[in-house]
């Protein structure tokens, strides 16, 4: 890893910010929500993601109905690639994010408070955290290739 950028001591942990995140203009108010838990920005970049690049991030679903379908709709606009970094980040990432399901995530967390019930929640959750410091690593390499 690039010791000037990212903490050797620390935890690391990706966050995208989905397009319809970015979309509805919510990318400051999620960061803003991270950055007042006490995390720190180590990398940040706004793109519209490649099929090649969304294919390898969500390998592990190839196969699965929902893949197709989630890799278009990632690929449909911006989002916004975050590196965090903190103590047990990507479990206190996971927590400010709320269940997956917009409906049923608790109040407090990103999608309980700024999520929509739609068809399909698995894709328009608003954001997507690494779900272990393993997963963050190697997305962090894929989204962040200059940092490590």
């Amino acid at each position: 890893m690039n010791h000037d950028l990212l903490d050797p001591d620390s935890e690391h942990t990706l966050l995208l910010v989905k397009p319809d995140g970015y979309r509805r203009g919510l990318t400051g108010e999620i960061l803003r929500r991270i950055e007042a838990k006490g995390y720190v920005l180590r990398g940040l970049k706004v793109m519209v993601a490649s099929r090649d690049l969304l294919e390898e991030h969500y390998a592990e679903h190839r196969g699965k109905g929902f893949f197709d379908p989630m890799v278009a709709y990632m690929s449909s606009g911006p989002v916004v690639a975050v590196v965090i970094e903190g103590q047990r980040v990507v479990e206190g990432v996971r927590a400010l994010m709320g269940s997956t399901d917009p409906t049923t995530a608790p109040v407090g967390t990103i999608r309980g408070d700024l999520g929509r019930a739609w068809d399909k929640p698995h894709v328009e959750n608003l954001v997507h955290g690494s779900d272990s410091p393993e997963s963050a690593r190697r997305e962090i390499k894929l989204w962040f290739p200059e940092l490590v």
